[in-house]
């Protein structure tokens, strides 16, 4: 259907005639006059194609003023309503980019990765699957950063993810920053629906809030935290003294995300391989989303062009007829 967004300017189209009629005329300077006896012996049809030659331009400016109106309700075309898919879920996904990120104990396809890359492999499949949630994206290390703002862009949100790179946020970590980020971005959203997802390997080593207090403040603002600690329990090392095992996860510090989880309602989960990893996506994807009201998208295509275009065109005419009669007629 057809749908004028500004309909009021269609009031503007009497306005030429309201001026013609209002508007005092222009004062004609008195010139000398010819009296010619003979009046007969000038041609009558000359005089009406001059009479015609000053109408037809004037009509073709009628026509131009009624187009540029018509231009200026900016005529659109509205397709069919399109049901948009809306669980109602905001999720906020906060990843470390600490400088321990980089310890190589993930195995993708075949090869050893380090956490980040697994995790970008990992959290891309689930960003993937969450058609119908707004999601955002917080990246921190040393400070945190807003990286992705709310929105249903699955694709742009999984681009800047993969874009990410260790230390881009600094070395260190800070934990209660980036909860206090989420809190700040997600306060105004439905009570019900405000939900992040924080993924590190170590412990809080940066910051102006502690974990704990920022916890307690996402807690008073209904947010729900679910924690996961990423980084193997155990890595066999070669060196030139022969191998020996270590654990790569020493610093991470469990009991402070056990605590931030039941703090929120959430829930605390260890990734210790990649499998461990997609299986905790895999659960965090049975939250139940919030029910909201069904939202529609009608495709909106523009118009105003093609009446502009016959609005400029019939002017260029006028435009030209004017200068053609004045040098004929001079």
């Amino acid at each position: 259907m057809i749908h004028l967004e500004w309909p009021w300017l269609l009031l503007a189209l009497p306005l030429p005639f309201f001026a013609r009629y209002w508007l005092p005329a222009d004062v004609v300077a008195e010139q000398a006059a010819l009296k010619v006896p003979f009046i007969e012996d000038f041609s009558l049809g000359e005089t009406q194609a001059l009479s015609q030659n000053k109408q037809w331009p004037l009509l073709l400016a009628m026509l131009a003023w009624i187009f540029l109106v018509l231009a200026s309700v900016r005529p659109q075309w509205l397709g069919d309503p399109i049901e948009q898919a809306i669980s109602g879920r905001d999720l906020m996904l906060a990843v470390d980019l600490s400088g321990s990120m980089k310890e190589e104990d993930f195995i993708v396809e075949k090869k050893r990765v380090d956490r980040l890359t697994a995790t970008k492999y990992i959290a891309g499949q689930f960003i993937n699957r969450r058609q119908g949630d707004r999601l955002g994206l917080i990246l921190f290390g040393t400070n945190a950063y807003l990286q992705t703002p709310l929105t249903f862009d699955r694709t742009t949100v999984i681009t800047l993810l993969h874009e990410s790179a260790i230390g881009l946020a600094g070395e260190k970590t800070a934990i209660g920053d980036a909860i206090g980020l989420a809190v700040k971005r997600l306060r105004k959203q439905h009570a019900n629906s405000r939900v992040l997802v924080l993924l590190t390997d170590g412990a809080n080593t940066a910051g102006k809030v502690t974990p704990l207090k920022a916890a307690e403040l996402a807690a008073a603002n209904d947010l729900k935290i679910y924690t996961i600690g990423i980084g193997a329990d155990e890595m066999i090392v070669r060196s030139f003294f022969g191998s020996r095992k270590i654990n790569p996860s020493r610093d991470l510090d469990e009991k402070t995300l056990t605590a931030i989880a039941e703090k929120t309602g959430g829930r605390y989960f260890r990734a210790r391989n990649t499998q461990e990893l997609e299986t905790i996506y895999q659960l965090l994807d049975a939250l139940e989303p919030v029910e909201k009201d069904k939202q529609y998208f009608r495709p909106k295509i523009e118009l105003y062009f093609w009446p502009l275009a016959f609005a400029l065109l019939l002017g260029f005419f006028v435009s030209v007829s004017r200068i053609n009669w004045k040098w004929k007629y001079k």
